[in-house]
């Protein structure tokens, strides 16, 4: 006898209400009990307002609650907001994992990188495929976006068909991979979608976003055009854009350079795929420096101003091998993501002051997008006629313009849920029901701490207003043997007046010692704690601020 299941559950740990970090749980519920689909599983990068962080991934406690009845984790992709968080995440599930053949060499290929990481066992499903997993019939259902094997995933639940969309947008000439069937959606609709829960990264934008294509033609003209030599940095993962690079390098007669070790990691896989057929093979960054200026392209990492890629090195003078100078041309072919504007910038001015050209989407077509605009979103719409809208993947505005797009569309039921929440999606009328535990995880070198730990706390404050260090040693009686000593970081050099601010410290230690009883000094707590109260005052009397100050008494 089949089972009967009473409930159809969708629950965010991750993606809704920010953009990345996506994490999405699936359930069907029989008697008490839930089955679970997890889909995809991905972090989202850190800036300079949490020091010493290096990536943000979703607070899986929930799920490791429901270990037992975990069915499996579903990729759709291989971008790092969907994949980035499974080698820290899966060693506390261990359960199957799927994805296509691209997505898995990723992995692979990125495994072998990371020192320590864990060997997953991947089961390989061909795009367009459908493999079933505990109680989901799950079809892979190929999309277009910006990097290849992009799925949408069909699943089928005996309580009804959801479409979950995954990153994509429409696109007829994507250069690599995939378009967006309008009629595989056609017939899905057909079918009758309970549910769509939908991309919104892009639902604040009018129209529809023009293709791979156009971007490929407009590098052919301005590599045709260059004189000197020709930077194009961009996403990684962007093979599409990687191919149309290195198409137009070959049209002006120059050779390929590949520098950064992730674009140089994705650039063996895409060949090992095929995904390259037909472009020259590339040069290695050695070389660079032999090849003419005007016969010279060179594809690289960093469009987001990370410092340690190679783009912010060659900004800084800091690169072994690679300059860029007067005459020579950069494309940034990409977008800037939101909260990586200054580091982008910084090496924007440089590179201009040195007189190399700096070409930007801003005035040129050299990046498109590969989420769907608003119209892009109402042609799905139209196709699939769901009875209910979930927007996901995007922050509050976008998740707003997008419900309101949903309802100008005819869906009756539009949800707008957030991370954590869990979503009744059949039977009956959509709704919020119940809510489990979510927050975000720290990669903090080797270690993944609480977003709310203390580590980072103080380390907030740390980079707000420095600390001071008094250690100081006290005799028998309670005297104090010889000077304190002081060590001051982050703190300015001088005070109003011009005394420094160590004197600052030390006479504020004096009057904390002077301050106590002599019973008391005696005790190192007491010492330690007055002069703790009298330092932070002091120095904020002159500074304003309130750094750390650590004391350590040794008795002797």
């Amino acid at each position: 006898m089949a089972q009967r299941y009473d409930e159809l559950l969708f629950v965010p740990l991750g993606g809704v209400g920010e953009i990345g970090m996506n994490l999405a749980l699936y359930g069907l519920g029989a008697g008490g009990r839930r089955e679970w689909l997890c889909v995809d599983m991905g972090v989202s990068f850190a800036d300079a307002e949490i020091p010493g962080i290096d990536l943000i991934m979703p607070d899986i406690r929930f799920l490791e609650g429901e270990k037992r009845n975990l069915k499996g984790i579903v990729l759709t992709h291989g971008h790092e907001d969907h994949v980035g968080a499974i080698f820290d995440l899966w060693p506390k599930l261990q359960v199957p994992v799927y994805a296509t053949p691209f997505t898995a060499a990723l992995i692979q290929s990125k495994r072998e990188m990371e020192q320590g990481a864990p060997q997953i066992p991947i089961q390989i499903v061909q795009p367009g495929a459908r493999v079933t997993i505990g109680p989901f019939d799950v079809e892979f259902v190929p999309v277009a976006h910006s990097i290849p094997e992009s799925n949408a995933l069909a699943l089928r639940t005996p309580l009804g068909l959801v479409v979950h969309t995954g990153d994509w947008k429409l696109d007829p000439t994507p250069v690599v991979g995939a378009i967006t069937d309008e009629n595989k959606f056609r017939a899905l609709g057909a079918e009758g979608v309970r549910a769509i829960v939908c991309d919104s990264t892009n639902a604040v934008r009018e129209g529809q976003s023009p293709s791979e294509s156009d971007v490929a033609s407009h590098l052919m003209e301005i590599v045709k055009n260059a004189k000197g030599r020709v930077a194009v940095t961009t996403f990684a993962s962007n093979v599409a854009r990687i191919r149309s690079a290195a198409l137009a390098a070959a049209a002006a007669g120059r050779e390929v350079v590949v520098v950064g070790r992730a674009m140089e990691r994705i650039v063996n896989v895409a060949r090992e795929m095929r995904l390259l057929d037909g472009v020259p093979q590339f040069r290695g960054v050695d070389a660079y420096s032999s090849l003419p200026r005007e016969r010279v392209v060179v594809i690289l990492t960093g469009s987001q101003g990370e410092p340690r890629a190679a783009l912010a090195r060659i900004a800084g003078d800091d690169h072994p091998d690679i300059e860029l100078d007067h005459g020579d041309t950069l494309i940034f072919s990409s977008r800037t993501i939101p909260g990586n504007e200054k580091a982008v910038n910084r090496i924007l001015n440089e590179m201009i002051r040195r007189g190399v050209k700096v070409i930007t989407d801003r005035t040129d077509l050299v990046h498109v997008s590969g989420h769907p605009r608003r119209g892009e979103l109402s042609a799905l719409y139209q196709w699939l006629k769901p009875e209910v809208s979930v927007p996901v993947h995007g922050e509050a505005l976008h998740l707003s313009e997008h419900a309101a797009l949903a309802r100008a569309e005819g869906i009756k039921e539009v949800v707008l849920c957030g991370d954590g929440d869990v979503l009744r999606l059949a039977p009956g009328p959509a709704k919020v029901i119940d809510q489990v535990p979510s927050g975000r995880l720290y990669r903090d070198g080797t270690f993944l701490i609480e977003a709310d730990s203390r580590t980072v706390a103080e380390r907030k404050r740390l980079s707000f207003a420095g600390v001071i260090s008094v250690a100081l040693a006290l005799g028998s009686r309670g005297e104090i043997a010889g000077e304190p000593m002081v060590e001051l970081s982050g703190l300015p050099e001088f005070a109003h007046g011009g005394k420094t601010m160590e004197n600052v410290v030390l006479d504020a230690i004096e009057d904390a010692l002077a301050s106590l009883p002599k019973q008391r000094r005696r005790d190192p707590d007491a010492i330690e704690d007055a002069i703790v109260r009298s330092v932070r005052g002091q120095v904020n009397a002159v500074w304003n601020k309130k750094p750390t100050c650590h004391v350590i008494v040794l008795q002797i």
